[in-house]
């Protein structure tokens, strides 16, 4: 918010219009590091201030608008998709596929599970290691990528349900094309997450084939259909984990789901970039006319 708020300052200056986009639940990271009911209200007032001094305020999909709308925010939304860099074809994808489950030493058997994301407490990653620790009688393996402040926890409650052989914490990778590895060797991308809205981790999963199992009534399951273009599941830990023993039974629902989560829901940022710049074009515009009148 400070560089925002000295986009602001330089947009007035040079007399342009200046977006501003909504994409996190900013009060739960608030809560978490301010024990002070009373300064989180101040600094969320802040933050709806700062978007109502914008020209436009975007968000990422439809179903961010009612965090904002919570916060205190009553002014127009446009959504505008993200996109994602992970596109490439079919062939291409098995490819990586065949090679990066060689590399990782798992047979055609065992069913590759895979989170993408910060390691805190706030994505529901230990609801996914208690639904893990019900399925130890299926061939099933979880990696973990990224890294965060719940990291260290996160290896004990893994070492607790005994689950060292299961899963494997990969730690960050920065590296593009071993990412899209990852994406492309896993069979399902687990991402029970009630505290993101719109992730791109899904999108970026979806490019390469492989849906999401997802919450029902989650901000970020929007985008998904069940059984169609990806997998939505109670809040509960024995239903999600009967849904990923069920999908380790019958292959065929994955591999439905993934082809068609690669045609609904990602779009590359070539797509994206040229519908903002007409957005920007029209912002321009009406800016301008709003201004001369």
């Amino acid at each position: 918010f400070g560089t925002g708020q000295a986009a602001q300052r330089i947009a007035k200056q040079q007399h342009i219009p200046c977006v501003a986009t909504f994409h996190s639940k900013y009060r739960q990271d608030f809560e978490r590091a301010i024990h002070s009911k009373w300064i989180v209200d101040q600094t969320i007032k802040h933050i709806v201030s700062f978007y109502e001094q914008a020209d436009e305020v975007w968000i990422p999909q439809a179903s961010v608008e009612p965090t904002l709308r919570e916060y205190g925010y009553k002014g127009h939304v446009e959504v505008v998709e993200n996109g994602n860099d992970f596109t490439t074809s079919e062939t291409e994808i098995v490819r990586l596929r065949s090679q990066m489950r060689q590399t990782l030493a798992l047979d055609d058997n065992c069913l590759m599970l895979l989170f993408v994301g910060q390691h805190i407490w706030e994505k529901n990653i230990g609801f996914i290691l208690d639904s893990l620790a019900t399925l130890k009688t299926i061939p099933c393996h979880l990696y973990m990528i990224g890294t965060g402040y719940a990291e260290n926890a996160i290896r004990d409650k893994i070492r607790q349900l005994g689950l060292t052989t299961m899963v494997t914490m990969v730690g960050p990778v920065n590296d593009r094309e071993t990412l899209k590895r990852y994406y492309a060797a896993a069979d399902l991308f687990l991402f029970p997450s009630l505290y993101d809205n719109a992730p791109l981790v899904v999108r970026e999963a979806a490019a390469m084939h492989t849906p999401a199992v997802m919450l029902q009534g989650s901000t970020a399951s929007e985008i998904i259909t069940d059984s169609d273009n990806g997998f939505l599941c109670p809040n509960d830990i024995n239903r999600f984990a009967s849904t990923i023993l069920y999908l380790q039974q019958h292959p065929q629902l994955i591999t439905h789901a993934g082809l068609r989560a690669s045609q609904t829901i990602t779009r590359s940022w070539e797509d994206i970039v040229s519908e903002v710049l007409m957005r920007y074009q029209d912002l321009q515009q009406r800016y301008k006319i709003m201004h001369n009148s």
